[in-house]
């Protein structure tokens, strides 16, 4: 063994600084360097988790209007599915992940796979869904804030509506559907009424002749 003139060994530095190191991983339980790859991924799979809780609501009924348009629950699903996608590849670019256990993760890895492919799907089945459908912000207001939507589509010789009552933060609720002979549509044609009283709204729809609209009132409201 060689040391300086002093007694001072260089290897015992060494050493020392590893084991520096070691406790430092070992009271973080995770090595030093990865700690700062948590956070990305965090976000990017709370991106994914909502982008499918978003894609499932607008299944269920649900759409958001904001600054006076209507956005759908698969198209505002897609977009967060996308910047999550977009901050996963951002990071696999930057850093590689840190090395783990041999089969660490891969549980919830599967299961974050499934849920993307899912709500992949179901938003590509919701845009499909909405080829031939418009919607429709109708006025007047309604008080408090108050605001009714409508959505039309047609096929061939059949056509549907549906009406949402939208609140003061722009999330809205289906709450009644009509259906029409021939694909009418009432409210691109302007055969509709909208009417508020303090207790919330009345939407009437009416057909022309030989094309009638079934049912024609829908109570509206923000409860």
């Amino acid at each position: 063994m060689t040391g300086d003139a002093g007694g001072h060994d260089g290897t015992t530095d060494h050493v020392a600084a590893g084991a520096r190191t070691g406790a430092v991983a070992d009271r973080a339980g995770t090595p030093a360097g990865a700690r700062r790859e948590v956070s990305h991924p965090s976000v990017a799979v709370g991106c994914r988790v909502l982008a499918a809780v978003v894609v499932a609501a607008g299944w269920s009924g649900l759409l958001l209007v904001v600054g006076g348009r209507v956005v759908p629950g698969w198209a505002l699903g897609g977009a967060l599915l996308v910047a999550s996608l977009t901050l996963g590849l951002f990071r696999r670019r930057v850093r590689e992940p840190a090395p783990g256990p041999r089969g660490a993760g891969r549980g919830p890895r599967w299961a974050l796979t499934l849920l993307t492919v899912g709500t992949a799907l179901a938003g590509a089945l919701g845009a499909l869904n909405d080829l031939s459908a418009t919607y429709h912000v109708l006025t007047p207001d309604g008080p408090g804030g108050c605001r009714a939507v409508a959505r039309e589509t047609s096929f061939l010789f059949a056509g549907s509506g549906a009406v949402y009552e939208v609140g003061p933060l722009g999330i809205g609720r289906r709450v009644g559907s009509w259906t029409a002979d021939d694909g009418y549509r009432p409210i691109a044609s302007g055969t509709y009424e909208l009417t508020w009283g303090t207790d919330g709204g009345v939407l009437t729809v009416s057909g022309r002749g030989g094309d009638p609209v079934w049912p024609a009132l829908h109570e509206v409201g923000c409860r």
